[in-house]
């Protein structure tokens, strides 16, 4: 757990994010970048569409197989785009980011644009907060002793072997993010929720016709399988470094803004092939501290937070890809203990 201020402590610790952003303004990094953004808008819509056009031209199930996992890969890059736009990363149009939101994750991913945002949005304001952050309060697996030692049955005994079970588990993402979906599109009171629902609707009936006729009802039903479930396990793999086994804010404390971001996320070291693969994610401390700068941007920042939280000496958190699932796993098991020892 983090150790929080008090309020008097907040108000004379403000000002070390206010420099900070004004450098990052200052170097021009949270302007957009509509260039960049269309780019990849255009080669995500091509590899989404010609990923499902190789599918006709395969006939075997091993090959449906192998496509269908690049299709959830490609899915996971589009699940990327709707987090960008989201965020309003992409373009100064709140409009048009709404709408390639709601393309993008209700049209092309059977995924509430609205749903993904409301919690998003309140995961980034409250980030490993155990009272508010939606993000350590999920389905079986515990992220405290406390949540641990609350489960019942067949969630009990997932808990209690979480850490050898999670890459397992994550497989399943896709299905519940689909749940989710509908249960926030029933009960919000949204402007935009009969949009969202119609075009949730229009996947959930037109990309099933779609493969039907392309591959026939037993493939397409192997495609929808594997696609969601390699989907669900990329963007998993790729959220879970960020927080998981960091630390968590206590029940009714606060810190500042730039110590509640930096101090409860974790960076997996850069390079090109991990930019692509984790969608500029494996930056989380400058994504928390500047949400909507647009992804290409991120790479100069990094330097300016990690020099200037050394200046400010605030710990910043970075580490490889291989470490960062070792203290993910090595947390898990931490957490189960309690049920472990505990009589049967």
């Amino acid at each position: 757990m983090i150790a929080t201020t008090s309020s008097p402590v907040q108000a004379r610790v403000a000002q070390p994010y206010a420099e900070l952003k004004r450098r990052v303004e200052a170097a021009g990094l949270m302007r957009k970048r509509p260039g960049y953004y269309t780019l990849m808008l255009v080669t995500n819509a091509v590899l989404f569409g010609g990923t499902l056009w190789i599918l006709t031209l395969v006939h075997s199930w091993w090959a449906t197989a192998l496509i269908a996992a690049v299709l959830g890969l490609v899915s996971g890059q589009l699940g990327f785009q709707l987090h960008d736009s989201g965020h309003r990363q992409m373009f100064a149009s709140r409009r048009l980011n709404a709408v390639i939101g709601i393309v993008t994750g209700n049209g092309l991913l059977g995924m509430s644009h609205g749903w993904w945002v409301d919690k998003h949005n309140r995961h980034h304001g409250n980030p490993n907060n155990i009272d508010l952050d939606p993000d350590i309060d999920i389905g079986v697996i515990a992220y405290s002793e406390e949540q641990a030692v609350a489960k019942r049955g067949l969630a009990r005994w997932i808990v209690r072997h979480q850490a050898g079970l999670f890459f397992v588990l994550v497989f399943g993402l896709a299905w519940t993010m689909h749940v989710r979906s509908v249960r926030f599109i029933v009960s919000t009171r949204e402007r935009l929720r009969w949009v969202e629902a119609a075009v949730l609707g229009l996947h959930a009936l037109a990309f099933p016709a779609v493969l039907l006729l392309m591959v026939g009802p037993w493939r397409a039903l192997l495609v929808i399988v594997i696609q969601k479930c390699v989907g669900g396990f990329y963007l998993a793999s790729v959220f879970a470094p960020n927080h998981k086994g960091m630390p968590q804010i206590e029940k009714g404390g606060e810190l500042d803004f730039l110590r509640s971001q930096v101090l409860t996320s974790r960076n997996v070291r850069s390079n090109p092939i991990t930019d692509l693969l984790y969608g500029s994610l494996n930056y989380q401390i400058e994504h928390h501290l500047f949400p909507t700068m647009p992804r290409c941007n991120i790479r100069r920042a990094h330097k300016i937070v990690r020099d200037y939280c050394a200046e400010v000496d605030v710990p910043y958190y970075e580490t490889s890809i291989y470490r960062s699932y070792r203290e993910i796993l090595s947390f898990l098991h931490e957490v189960g203990a309690p049920l472990r020892s505990a009589p049967a």
